[in-house]
């Protein structure tokens, strides 16, 4: 069965007026992984288990970029939600998750755009609870519009990283080295929330998937004996 990321794109298709034309538009993909056919990785994907969940709220487009990360982050993480953000309106299903009794959602943000009481450091959970990472999958620019436009979310705390990492993500450009793509930021909640082998399995996904992507723009061969691929292989298939 589709992962949430894959059913919200396809519904995105189903009511676009026109079709989204994504840059190397014209290059046939696996539906799979979103990469090259001729450089398909779908079978290095992992199965790991994973004690915490994720729920993506994705600006308009996200799920139709070849390039987004949420997408990785529904490949390992089986219990990823995924719902497309609305200035004027919020499904109910999104505010259903949020209240559900068996999660204890915290919103992913820098803490110095929320008031400092509801600014957290680290993952608390209670013994009954299963953390629930709520993160805003879009540009710099318009995930601050999300955050501030979403009052369904002033309830929940927020868990303000202290990355002490750059990022790795190759494929989108941003000015600052410290903003971090979505998949590295869900894999350093993961292992904030004791999650290891879902933060490295994460970690190694993004990394097989920028290299694959890139391989296939350059034209060249990835090396599946290299450290990445090697890892992968370790945790087993999916």
């Amino acid at each position: 069965m589709p992962h949430a990321v894959a059913r919200l794109r396809d519904a995105r298709l189903a009511r676009s007026a026109k079709p989204f034309i994504a840059r190397g538009s014209r290059t046939a993909r696996c539906v799979r992984c979103r990469v090259a056919s001729s450089h398909c990785f779908c079978d290095w994907l992992p199965c790991v288990p994973t004690h915490s969940a994720v729920c993506l709220i994705m600006h308009d487009i996200e799920p139709l970029k070849p390039s987004n990360t949420g997408w990785l982050i529904a490949d390992i993480v089986a219990d990823t939600y995924a719902f497309t953000w609305n200035r004027t309106e919020v499904e109910p299903a999104l505010l259903e998750l949020l209240a559900d009794p068996r999660y204890q959602p915290v919103v992913v943000f820098p803490g110095e755009y929320a008031e400092p009481e509801r600014v957290v450091s680290a993952v608390e959970v209670a013994d009954d609870k299963r953390p629930l990472f709520v993160l805003l999958d879009a540009t710099w620019t318009e995930a601050r519009k999300m955050f501030r436009k979403s009052p369904y979310l002033n309830r929940l705390p927020v868990l303000s990283l202290q990355a002490e990492v750059l990022s790795r993500y190759r494929l989108r450009r941003s000015t600052r080295s410290e903003h971090l793509c979505t998949a590295e930021v869900a894999a350093l909640c993961l292992g904030l929330a004791g999650d290891e082998q879902g933060a490295g399995a994460l970690d190694n996904w993004l990394d097989a998937f920028t290299d694959h992507y890139l391989a296939a723009k350059h034209h060249r061969t990835p090396d599946p004996d290299d450290a990445t691929h090697q890892a992968l292989a370790a945790l087993g298939r999916g």
